[in-house]
């Protein structure tokens, strides 16, 4: 559900930019009297695990779509509303940064309709007012649907208010929300997967009044299962396009991109990220030539590739270090006798 620069119009991202930017700034001045140092660990292994499950597309079967993990509500459910809005920016901010996956100019947006809503709609109005007792199952999956669903909903919004996309506002809705529905499926039972085992293993974790810390061992198993997942499961990952880009693909037909304006802005944009972005689309760069005998090779359950396993560790550390390093620099300070 990552946004391309194509779609969104220079007011509606800068717009979007200065939306996410107070709500980063807020939520920053929030942790730093709620977040426990203690807790830092927790914000950098849960941002590579996050970041590292993303790149494992899975299939939607009868579409010819795949969807991937968004994690906005996991994060919120494990570090709070504040810190997991901050670890899934860092998330969204390396993965367009060094991956080209996701705009510069939708950076903004794309933030917001992954992270935003999940942490600060969902989270806080409905996960934590009704996932208690017997329904907090159920209600854990219909709010990682739910919050799926929103930001789908955002990136139609987006796209229709920016007015430079070919994407009729009703035609792409009617695409857009049921494949995510479907793609929610998935995220809803991850989510729920997730929380279920550690209220299991590390109940504490989950009090939302007072939450625990996790012990070394499971720090150790989350990190150990961020590593396999980008080193080693991404090569299971789905060759099908995502939600975002089949639907657009409905509309304009298959195999055709929406070209964004090549001045201003985009140009800029454009510039900077292929400067930026060492390993796009998550592998070592090629040519158009060599990009299309892969497409048209590919074949198989399993793809393996180096460029993929380094995209999933190289990415996953520098989350870890930034999510940390955001942690540390506005962690509590300690009370003084």
């Amino acid at each position: 559900m990552h946004m391309a620069d194509a779609l969104l119009s220079p007011a509606v991202g800068a717009g979007m930019w200065a939306v996410t930017g107070t709500a980063i700034a807020v939520a920053s001045a929030k942790m730093k009297k709620s977040l426990d140092q203690r807790q830092v660990p927790l914000m950098g292994i849960m941002g590579a695990l996050v970041f590292s499950v993303q790149m494992l597309n899975f299939t939607i079967p009868g579409t010819g779509s795949s969807g991937h993990f968004a994690g906005g509500l996991l994060l919120a459910i494990l570090l709070g509303p504040h810190a997991g809005f901050l670890t899934i920016a860092s998330v969204v901010t390396v993965q367009a940064l060094f991956f080209a996956d996701g705009g510069l100019l939708a950076l903004g947006a794309n933030i917001f309709n992954m992270g935003f809503l999940a942490c600060y709609i969902v989270y806080p109005f409905l996960y934590r007012p009704f996932a208690v007792g017997k329904q907090a199952k159920p209600v854990t999956w219909l709010c990682a649907v739910l919050a799926l669903q929103l930001g789908a909903f955002g990136v139609v919004l987006q796209t229709s208010l920016s007015g430079i996309a070919e994407l009729p506002f009703s035609t792409f809705l009617l695409a857009m929300q049921p494949i995510h529905l479907a793609i929610g499926i998935g995220e809803g039972l991850i989510t729920l997967a997730v929380v279920e085992l550690l209220a299991r293993t590390e109940p504490g974790l989950l009090r939302a009044d007072r939450p625990a810390l996790p012990g070394k061992r499971a720090l150790a198993a989350l990190a150990v299962l961020a590593v396999l997942s980008g080193g080693i499961f991404s090569w299971f990952a789905s060759s099908h396009p995502d939600g975002l880009e089949w639907s657009i693909g409905r509309l304009v037909g298959e195999g055709k991109e929406l070209e964004g304006a090549d001045d201003g802005l985009h140009a800029l944009a454009a510039q900077i990220q292929e400067k930026l972005s060492f390993l796009p689309d998550y592998g070592f760069p090629k040519t158009e030539a060599e990009g299309a005998e892969e497409a048209a090779a590919e074949d198989g359950f399993v793809h393996p590739d180096a460029g993929t396993t380094l995209s999933g560790l190289v990415g996953g550390a520098i989350v870890l270090a930034l999510a940390m390093l955001a942690g540390m620099l506005l962690k509590r300070r300690p009370e003084t006798a």
